[in-house]
């Protein structure tokens, strides 16, 4: 009996975490029809939000101000071309996230769901901005002012970039580093936390809970494959005046679809390396490059963060007029700058722009739940967008100023 055990538990550790995110899935479904009163099952979906719940906003203090505080210098034009693509981007598919999301409004199963005021405007919504922002660090921390926490982390990472020592610098990459590993160990309750979410969302609305999962993940997935095969290739086309899709789709098929099975854009790094140097780029620029687009080239959590926040938005009954939209793009670009290289990354930084609009935490972490259940499929089309266009963006940035050079482009 002891050797089966020690056989099942090293087979479950060895399995990959998506295969043990659909078990806990099945598990979930097949209790709630089977043992509807065993309601102790839902308690492991609820130790799970807790815990993304205090962990969240470390998670952004510590890894937007490491990222700020280790950025490196830049090495011309090139550089310069590849950071103002991938904000562009980013805020286009925020842009495009919104528009989607008003095509196609999305409702949630959401449970003690509260009402809330909508805020009155862009002025109410900037005045609450302003004041989150000047928030109390240690409050803000205290009560997921995700807003102020931004606010702090971007001051504190210019604070340490300016003065302090490189000995310092790499303390804090090191406390980055431990608490992507502490999120890391989260992820994987992640089965258990799905299954405990599940079966309260099945037990409790039946079945024709998929319909509102499926519909959520094609607008997500819709909205993502849209930047990748018409508003990327747009933007690259216009930058080159040449046909984009050889490119475009050169970096989908040898970045994008081993990055749609780590989920990891910082994983895919040395893949995405290796396009570039194959792409004779300059290595100065691309080892500078790919990385950073790891950390905050973002499109695709831009769009999970702005379709859930806004899906949540519409179950609440907010109606959010057109400049608030606009100001949501803004802040998910930011917001979404800190969400790459960690597995449900985004799904953690949902409740950065649902402050925005006064949607309380507690409903913005069952939207993160949610998140969780549908990530399987969510995440990776996510990265694949993410990590991909880290290689297409450095590669046109480049060929812009071979373009002005009168030199050879090939693809």
């Amino acid at each position: 009996m002891k050797k089966i055990a020690k056989t099942v538990w090293y087979t479950w550790n060895h399995l990959s975490l998506i295969v043990r995110t659909l078990i806990g899935l099945t598990l979930g479904v097949v209790a709630a029809l089977m043992f509807p009163g065993a309601t102790w099952i839902r308690i492991f979906g609820e130790i799970f939000v807790q815990v993304l719940k205090a962990i969240a906003p470390i998670l952004v203090l510590v890894l937007v101000t490491s990222a700020i505080a280790n950025a490196g210098g830049g090495v011309g034009r090139r550089f310069t071309n590849v950071i103002i693509l991938y904000t562009l981007t980013m805020l286009l598919a925020s842009v495009i996230a919104v528009v989607a999301s008003f095509l196609f409004p999305v409702t949630l199963q959401l449970s003690d769901v509260v009402n809330v005021a909508a805020p009155k405007g862009i002025g109410a919504v900037l005045e609450s901005l302003i004041l989150s922002i000047v928030a109390n660090p240690i409050d803000s921390l205290m009560h997921a002012n995700y807003i102020g926490v931004l606010a702090w982390s971007i001051i504190f990472g210019l604070a340490l970039k300016k003065i302090a020592i490189e000995s310092t610098k790499y303390a804090v990459r090191d406390l980055s580093n431990a608490i992507s590993q502490a999120v890391a160990w989260i992820i994987n309750l992640a089965p258990l936390g799905i299954m405990g979410l599940i079966f309260t969302a099945v037990s409790e609305n039946g079945l024709g809970i998929f319909r509102d999962y499926g519909y959520l993940l094609s607008v997500l997935v819709g909205c993502m494959l849209f930047i990748g095969l018409v508003a990327n290739p747009f933007v690259v086309g216009f930058c080159l005046r040449r046909n984009p899709y050889p490119l475009v789709f050169r970096c989908l098929r040898e970045s994008g679809l081993t990055a749609f099975f780590t989920r990891s854009s910082a994983a895919n790094i040395p893949i995405n390396m290796a396009i570039c140097e194959d792409l004779n780029l300059d290595r100065n620029m691309y080892s500078i490059s790919i990385p950073l687009g790891a950390a905050i080239n973002t499109s695709g959590a831009a769009v999970v963060i702005t379709i859930m926040t806004l899906a949540a938005a519409h179950t609440l009954g907010i109606s959010i007029d057109f400049w608030s939209s606009v100001l949501l793009s803004i802040v998910t670009t930011v917001a979404a700058c800190g969400a790459s290289g960690i597995a449900g990354g985004s799904l953690l930084l949902i409740p950065v722009a649902c402050s925005l609009l006064g949607i309380p935490d507690d409903v913005a972490m069952q939207v993160v739940g949610i998140g969780f259940i549908i990530g399987v499929i969510q995440d990776s089309v996510e990265t694949a967008i993410n990590s991909s266009s880290d290689v297409l963006f450095t590669a046109t940035a480049e060929f812009m100023e071979w373009r002005k050079e009168g030199r050879e482009i090939r693809f």
